[in-house]
């Protein structure tokens, strides 16, 4: 255990919480995991339960510090990370209205596109809105009905009374932040899928009366804005004797996770790269400029390290194909289950594909298992097994699975590069992807890159939430946060599978132009 100060840092993904003790030095001493119900509706609802939210992390936190005792006077600080583009409306008391909307969730999209919309278009946006957008925020709301707006836009179009009753809509960290402190703010950074902000100055970022009002939603309705690295206040007792910790302990105004995980994976200097392979997937590092990339959905935000910007973009699926792949296919709960899956499915996973020559025998997976939203955005498209043959084994199909997430990352590589003006060196991979090694290889074959697997890589968001807290609190230097994060094996590219999967990836792209027509006549 590190003699350092340490951050109590909440990290609430997609699957649960994780809560981890971070030292101000950026070694994550203990983790304690729990998970959260998914509620999947018809017409691309995605919804959770705040109150299943709460009571995760404060199980999770119990177990912790059960586990990992320490002085309490040693834990200086809180600090929140969380799924982005995610709706909590909540009443004056600060109690929600309903389920949380999750950044999965596309019912918006009608709303949003008509707000967008305009007698004449470009790519489906008014010309006008579209350049007061890109000047003022670097960016614009997406079409596929995800971004925090569209959620609201949902509310207001179809749940009115919701509407009319919120106090104040909250991304899901701001949300955790009012339930830690009792007061309703978003940072810079939660804040811009609202796309109501001002972002030409990422040190002040402010709501702009114009874009409120192309939006249509009422500025009572949002909070205050803050930056990440900021106190928001002291610990509420209540909250406190939950969680176990002191009550009085500052709560940092933290980060979503995209943001987190750049911190946490040490990419941290401009063009230093960040691969996350959680639920979902991207590829994001800091630049020195705001930019927008609207055909291919990324754009360069407000970081929440002072003054800086970071890329962003997401993969809707990856490790969740992983998921479907465990629980859909091969050990679904059902009326042929012969019993419950094995609690080590994904080693075993691992085990198989590992037999398996690069490329799967020619098979091909797509992930679109939920529509896309970078480097395409399509709400449409649905993943599938191609080149299947009756001499296709399991085992291929495992390692096709890994490799087709992989293709779609070389595809993101791509324009990312194409974004940034240079070719990325080297790349940083964590999330609970990152565990697999040969996962690792897969990429580093891949994309043709080295690919640096960092220390705990499931736990980056926290670490990153602590390393942000502890700099906010004085604790660490801004310069140099990124070289609190070792490196803990590194996976060179393998040229000999280079013909392989240069002759697979093109044969992938060419399955995205001859699906996609079909996608959008059966799924749209």
């Amino acid at each position: 255990m590190s003699d350092s100060p340490y951050i109590l840092a909440i990290d609430l993904g997609t699957s649960g919480p994780k809560v981890a003790l971070v030292a101000t030095t950026g070694e994550v001493i203990g983790c304690a995991v729990e998970t959260v119900d998914l509620l999947l509706l018809p017409g691309g609802g995605a919804e959770q339960r705040p109150a299943d939210w709460w009571a995760a992390i404060c199980a999770a936190a119990r177990h912790l510090l059960a586990e990992t005792p320490v002085a309490p006077e040693r834990i200086v600080g809180v600090a929140c990370t969380a799924q982005w583009s995610g709706t909590v409306a909540v009443d004056a008391a600060g109690a929600p209205l309903m389920n949380a909307l999750i950044w999965m969730d596309s019912r918006g999209e009608p709303y949003v596109r008509r707000m967008t919309g305009g007698p004449l278009r470009i790519q489906g946006y008014g010309p006008g809105k579209l350049l007061r957008w890109l000047r003022l925020t670097g960016g614009a709301p997406t079409h596929a009905g995800k971004d925090s707006i569209a959620h609201i836009l949902y509310l207001k179009h179809a749940r009115p009374e919701i509407y009319r009753a919120a106090a104040t809509f909250l991304e899901p960290k701001d949300y955790l932040n009012l339930v830690l402190t009792g007061r309703r703010a978003a940072s810079f950074d939660s804040i811009i899928l609202h796309w109501v902000t001002d972002n030409r100055d990422a040190r002040h970022v402010r709501y702009d009366e114009g874009l409120l009002a192309m939006a249509g939603v009422a500025r009572e309705k949002l909070p205050e804005l803050l930056p990440g690295d900021s106190v928001l206040g002291p610990l509420m007792p209540g909250p406190a004797a939950e969680l176990g910790v002191p009550a009085g302990l500052p709560v940092v105004v933290g980060t979503p996770d995209l943001h987190s995980a750049a911190i946490g994976a040490g990419s941290v200097d401009d063009y230093a790269a960040n691969l996350y392979i959680g639920t979902s997937s991207w590829l994001t590092c800091h630049v020195p400029f705001k930019k927008a990339d609207l055909l291919h959905n990324m754009a360069s935000l407000p970081s929440p390290l002072p003054g800086r910007y970071l890329l962003i973009n997401e993969q809707e699926c990856a490790g969740a194909c992983l998921r479907f792949l465990r629980d859909g296919l091969i050990f679904p709960d059902d009326a042929l289950a012969l019993g419950p899956g094995p609690a080590d499915a994904y080693r075993r996973f691992d085990d198989l594909a590992a037999g398996v020559p690069a490329g799967s025998g020619g098979l091909i997976f797509t992930p679109w298992l939920y529509g896309e939203r970078t480097p395409v955005e399509d709400h449409t498209l649905r993943g599938g097994l191609f080149n299947l043959s009756l001499d296709t084994t399991r085992a291929q199909v495992v390692r096709a699975v890994l490799e087709g997430v992989a293709y779609n990352s070389r595809w993101l590589l791509g324009h990312v590069e194409r974004f940034i003006g240079r070719r990325l060196e080297a790349i940083n991979i964590a999330g609970g992807g990152a565990t697999s090694e040969l996962w690792c290889q897969i990429y580093a074959d891949v994309l043709d890159r080295p690919i640096r697997q960092v220390a705990a890589p499931v736990q980056i968001n926290a670490r990153g939430a602590g390393l942000l807290a502890a700099a906010a609190l004085g604790h660490a230097p801004y310069v140099g946060l990124g070289s609190r994060v070792p490196v803990a094996s590194t996976f060179t590219p393998n040229q000999r599978t280079r013909p392989v999967y240069d002759r697979l990836f093109r044969e992938y792209l060419g399955l995205y132009r001859a699906t996609r027509g079909m996608y959008a006549r059966l799924n749209g």
